[in-house]
């Protein structure tokens, strides 16, 4: 099941009876925010395509990831942990060098499966019928939202923000927020640690007064995640949205860069940054539940729009878990629990829940073997990657349901505690320990 842009995806959410149409004339700033908040907190409720945006003529789509069972429909298959057993038999091919005949003729199938996942150059687009230029290319004329009322300004919340490494010219594709600081500039929030910050600094060592980026909005679903997923450096995220979809992406030259962007995406901003340019950005409300604090960060200038005749806004609003953004990190967290288990084979599951701010606790249950192995689990964990922005790691025997939260307190109830603390007496006390009571010391370290 493989969506070729966001409205098949749409249309699939209608025979599924998992989307609105939203007739009712609707206010960009909060108004949205405060609607599709409400049902998050209730049970996520269904995606929401809002089409009386006051004073814009274009539909407003939110909420198209909000529950986790159409996380698991736009990326092609009923339920999540499907994508793990995927990446699962992907992997078990290179595990070992292959053998015998099959073996071998097993591995360069996937091989070459893979290699057919590469993106698709196009010459003619839906996201190019039409293009806007010069005077035209403004941002006016698209429902921008105010989400919180702190919030620096409005900000374009979802896009894939494209660029290249002035290097070695690999692709990057991410999705970094963007505050709208006038019709044709914006913040280009891509954190240090990012692939985007990346090409920016490398630009600056060369001298570059211009960095091509393109920022996409709307693409596929499958598209759209893959610019969230925490993929190794120089890993095509286009390649790994092939891969979900389980055919390539299908691409288009920019009108004024040598980028190349989704062919079937709903809005396109072509533009650069100046590696010499920085820009206070924010104050951000963001997933923590508080506003990020402002910061500088590059600045986006816009060369060129290109759309759909008749384009849909897509949009998330961010704020504490559970929001749309929690259920993209949830897709993340059971695709890539096989490669952590290729590399920590004693890691049987790993829960980041939603009362963690998700990525802030980390729970994962392990085949314990000898004294200290769940801190050699603890620090093999903080060294991957994006894991590196646990707070606290929370280890527990392999019996442990790590969804079940009450059965992971029971458990931690007659904990060892790291960093040579006494033994924890009471699952109060563990849970502070963790880090979800707020009047109890900060500890990085909880092994079970």
């Amino acid at each position: 099941m493989a969506f070729t842009d966001l409205r098949e995806f749409i249309a699939f959410l209608e025979s599924k009876g998992d989307i609105r149409h939203v007739k009712a004339p609707v206010n960009r700033d909060f108004e949205i925010t405060e609607i599709v908040d409400r049902l998050a907190r209730k049970d996520g409720g269904p995606a929401l395509l809002f089409e009386g945006v006051t004073g814009f003529n274009v539909p407003f789509l939110i909420n198209i990831f909000g529950t986790r069972q159409r996380m698991a429909w736009a990326l092609g298959v009923e339920d999540l942990d499907q994508l793990a057993d995927r990446v699962r038999d992907l992997l078990n091919v290179f595990r070992e060098p292959p053998t015998g005949v099959v073996d071998k003729l097993r591995a360069l199938g996937s091989m070459a499966q893979m290699a057919s996942y590469r993106p698709r150059t196009v010459g003619r687009a839906p996201c190019q019928e039409v293009v806007r230029t010069g005077d035209d290319a403004v941002l006016d004329w698209l429902p921008i939202p105010q989400c919180w009322p702190g919030d620096g300004g409005r900000y374009i919340t979802f896009p894939l923000v494209i660029s290249r490494n002035p290097v070695t010219g690999k692709r990057n594709v991410g999705t970094y927020r963007m505050q709208v600081y006038d019709s044709r500039t914006t913040g280009m929030h891509w954190q240090t640690h990012k692939g985007g910050a990346q090409h920016e600094r490398l630009g600056r060592e060369l001298g570059q007064r211009s960095i091509p980026v393109a920022a996409v909005l709307g693409a596929d679903p499958a598209t759209l995640y893959a610019g969230t997923a925490p993929l190794p450096p120089e890993m095509d995220e286009l390649v790994f949205a092939g891969f979900l979809r389980r055919e390539p992406v299908e691409v288009v030259p920019c009108k004024t860069s040598d980028l190349e962007v989704p062919a079937h995406a709903e809005i396109v901003l072509e533009g650069y940054v100046d590696p010499a340019e920085h820009r206070t950005e924010g104050p951000f409300g963001d997933h923590t539940g508080y506003y990020s604090l402002a910061d500088e960060y590059a600045v986006f200038h816009i060369t060129a729009i290109t759309h759909r005749a008749r384009p849909i806004y897509p949009s998330i609003i961010v704020g504490r878990p559970p929001q749309e953004d929690y259920w993209l990190g949830k897709a993340t967290e059971r695709l890539f629990l096989p490669i952590i288990q290729m590399i920590l084979p004693e890691v049987v599951d790993i829960n980041m829940p939603a009362e963690g701010i998700f990525h802030n606790l980390v729970i994962v249950s392990v085949k314990k073997e000898y004294p200290g192995h769940a801190r050699k689990v603890m620090y093999a964990l903080w060294g991957m990657g994006l894991m590196m922005l646990a707070k606290a790691i929370v280890v527990v025997d392999h019996s442990v349901n790590v969804h079940d939260l009450s059965e992971v307190a029971v458990d931690a109830s007659a904990a060892e505690c790291g960093a040579g603390w006494n033994a924890c007496r009471d699952a109060a006390t563990a849970l502070r320990i963790a880090g979800l009571w707020p009047d109890g010391r900060p500890s990085r370290l909880f092994e079970v």
